[in-house]
């Protein structure tokens, strides 16, 4: 019975793993071509800076074009700039004296093009805005200020859609899953991670902490290896990552929250609400992290009683199958800063 369950819990992890992997190549896919970007920086009051990036390897018939609000005219000649990757232009608009909030600004031709655009949005009473434009909403009505609430859920959401499309931070949470021993063991090591993690968050979106981040995720990619590493070798108690998980948990929970930060940077915090925006973009992780491991936890409990009889080899499948993508993300990443 007990190699039925063995042989169950590696299905259950190895469909996991497979999951991940078929989410990572279809991820890759979709961003083969970067996405272009629209930036409105509300220098005074009617007054918008422009900048419109897109990506200049285009496939034809996929043009896109930004849709500003009705009363804003250009009021300069638009500044091209061209490189290898993108072509930039640069304009300013004037509004009529009006404030672009509870404007409209979109993108036209999504429908056609079947692609996304990033809208960034920086006002002059110091909020920054970011979403990205689909075909299913094409427009954003530049929002009022938000009050308390709405800025608990918008970046509580934002956390947690981070964790739930970061594949390599839940695959090191697998991870740890299969190295915890025990209940207690689990809840030490998973607790470990998020202060890990929740403490570097809060100095690099501080800016305390100032890394680059693509260093930092090589290094993240690096800590999924060495996990995957020590699961393949034959439990032995005195290694450190068997004596004290936590620890090593708690050690690279400080490189994964410098890759968190990466998006909360992006997406800026509001002047007035520093402290509530970072708590609920905490919050918002912490909630996907628990969703993640309680759907783990319970497909392994519903694998358990059934009956399926594997090799022995396939219990080793999870774990080289989390080394190899783990090894993949490492060259991935670290290829560009070798050019």
């Amino acid at each position: 019975m007990g190699s039925r369950v063995a042989a169950s819990r590696s299905a259950c992890a190895a469909a996991v793993l497979l999951a991940f992997g078929l989410l990572r190549a279809g991820a890759a896919h979709a961003h083969a071509l970067s996405p272009s970007l629209l930036m409105l920086h509300e220098v005074g009051r009617g007054i918008a800076d422009v900048t419109w990036k897109t990506p200049s390897m285009r496939i034809p018939g996929t043009d896109v074009r930004p849709v500003l609000p009705a009363g804003c005219t250009p009021t300069t000649q638009a500044d091209v700039s061209e490189d290898a990757e993108s072509i930039t232009a640069r304009w300013r608009v004037d509004c009529a004296g009006a404030s672009i909030v509870g404007l409209r600004v979109g993108i036209d031709g999504l429908a056609a093009a079947k692609t996304d655009v990033l809208l960034h949005v920086e006002l002059a009473d110091g909020r920054s805005i970011d979403t990205v434009l689909r075909e299913s909403e094409p427009f954003l009505a530049v929002p009022a200020p938000e009050d308390r609430l709405g800025v608990v859920r918008r970046y509580g959401q934002l956390g947690f859609e981070h964790i739930m499309g970061g594949y390599d931070h839940l695959l090191f949470v697998f991870g740890l899953l299969l190295l915890a021993t025990s209940t207690r063991a689990l809840v030490s090591t998973i607790t470990a991670f998020t202060v890990g993690h929740s403490v570097t968050l809060t100095l690099a979106v501080l800016g305390i902490t100032r890394i680059p981040p693509a260093p930092v995720e090589v290094l993240i990619a690096l800590s999924i290896f060495v996990l995957a590493v020590e699961l393949a070798r034959a439990p032995d108690p005195t290694t450190l990552m068997r004596r004290a998980p936590w620890l090593m948990a708690l050690t690279f929970g400080f490189l994964h929250g410098l890759g968190f930060a990466g998006t909360l940077r992006a997406t800026g915090l509001p002047a007035d609400a520093i402290p509530l925006a970072l708590v609920s973009f905490n919050v918002g992780i912490e909630i996907g992290q628990l969703a993640f491991v309680v759907a783990v936890t319970v497909l392994t409990a519903i694998a358990r009683p059934m009956s399926v009889r594997l090799p022995a080899w396939s219990r080793t499948v999870p774990v080289y199958t989390m080394g190899t993508l783990a090894a993949f993300w490492m060259i991935e990443r670290a290829l560009p800063l070798v050019r």
